[in-house]
C-alpha cells in the first residue's frame, strides 16, 4: 500500500472532488484527501493526503498560501467570480495603477473577512452554498484572516469596456481570494470579481513540485517526513520504540509543538505533540503504521 503525500497541479473547470477520484482510480485506493479546496475555476498547486498521508492534512492546511488572481472590475456576481450570475455592470470612465496600488496597502496585515456566500463554511448544520441555492436569507460569517504581501503584478489595462489588473497575495489559511477581491473593489469603490486564479504555493510546496493529473504514478508519491520539512525529526531509541508505536505519552528533549519520531531506518513512527495537562511531555498526535512509507520516495 502507498503511503504519502502527492502535490497536483489542478486543470481548470475541475472541482478538487474530481481530482481525488481521479487520482484514488490511479493509485488504487479509496483513502485519498485534499488539503484545501481549489475553486473550479481555479488552477495549481493542489496537495493529497494518499492513505496514511491523509492522517496529516490538518498540519497541511494549516500552512500559509501565495496566489496569482486577475481582477475584473466593474462587473459583481452572485458567486464573486466570474462564473456566477452577473448582478450589476459599471462602465468606469478611468482607473489607474496608483488607485489599485494605494486601495491593495489597506489590506495588508491582518482584517475580518466575510466568508462568500457560495462556499462550503457550516452554519447551523448546512453549508453555505446550501442556503444560496435555495434562496434562503442567511448571516455570512466572519473571519480574521492575515495578507502577508499583496502586490500589483502588471498594469490596469482596460478591454471591452471594463477594467483588469492581476495582483499575487501570500495569504494565512482561510482567505477566501473571491472576498478579498469584493472587498478591494468596495475599497476602490467599484465592484470586482475574481477571472482567474492560480495557486502557486502551499506551504513548502509550489508548481515547480506539481505533476498532472496524467502522470499520478505510485512513485511520485512523497514520503509524509519528507513533505513535513519545517518539523523537528528524532530518532527513537530501541528502548522507547514500543512505547511510541503504542502510543504512551513520553518525555522528549525538544522545545517543539510537534516532532516526527522515526525508527533508526528512518521509517516514521508517529508525530507527537505538546501536552497540555503536563508541558514537560509529548503525547501521540497521530501513529503510523509500520513500514508506512515503503516504496516511495
Amino acid at each position: 500500500m502507498q503511503n504519502g503525500i502527492l502535490v497536483i497541479n489542478k486543470e481548470k473547470n475541475m472541482t478538487s472532488r474530481d481530482v481525488v477520484n481521479i487520482a484514488c482510480k490511479k493509485l488504487k485506493t479509496r483513502h485519498i484527501g485534499h488539503t484545501g479546496t481549489l475553486d473550479p475555476i481555479a488552477t495549481g498547486v493542489l496537495v493529497l493526503g494518499v492513505n496514511e498521508g491523509c492522517k496529516v492534512i490538518d498540519l497541511l492546511t494549516s500552512a500559509s498560501k501565495v496566489y496569482q488572481a486577475e481582477v475584473l472590475v466593474g462587473v459583481e456576481t452572485d458567486t464573486l467570480d466570474i462564473t456566477g450570475h452577473v448582478l450589476k455592470e459599471y462602465n468606469i470612465e478611468n482607473l489607474t495603477n496608483e488607485q489599485v496600488k494605494k486601495a491593495l496597502g489597506k489590506f495588508q496585515g491582518k482584517y475580518l473577512q466575510e466568508v462568500p456566500k457560495y462556499s462550503a463554511v457550516h452554519v447551523d448544520g448546512k453549508r453555505l452554498y446550501e442556503y444560496a441555492r435555495n434562496q434562503e436569507e442567511v448571516i455570512l460569517p466572519k473571519r480574521e484572516v492575515e495578507i502577508f504581501q499583496i502586490e500589483l503584478l502588471d498594469s490596469v489595462i482596460k478591454k471591452d469596456d471594463f477594467y483588469t489588473f492581476s495582483i499575487r497575495v501570500h495569504v494565512s489559511k482561510g482567505t477566501y481570494i473571491r472576498s478579498l477581491i469584493r472587498d478591494i473593489g468596495k475599497e476602490l469603490g467599484y465592484p470586482c470579481t475574481m477571472k482567474n486564479l492560480i495557486r502557486e504555493k502551499q506551504g513548502n510546496f509550489s508548481l515547480e513540485d506539481a505533476i498532472s493529473l496524467e502522470d499520478i504514478k505510485p512513485d511520485q508519491i512523497m514520503k509524509i517526513e519528507t513533505a513535513l520539512t519545517e518539523y523537528e525529526k528524532i530518532i527513537v531509541e530501541d528502548d522507547m520504540l514500543k512505547k511510541v508505536e503504542n502510543g504512551a505519552i513520553l518525555k522528549i528533549n525538544t522545545t517543539s509543538q510537534y516532532v516526527l519520531l522515526l525508527n533508526k531506518e528512518k521509517e516514521l513512527l508517529a508525530i507527537y505533540e505538546r501536552y497540555v495537562k503536563d508541558p514537560s511531555k509529548m503525547k501521540p498526535y497521530k501513529v503510523f503504521r509500520r513500514n508506512s512509507s515503503e516504496e516511495v520516495k
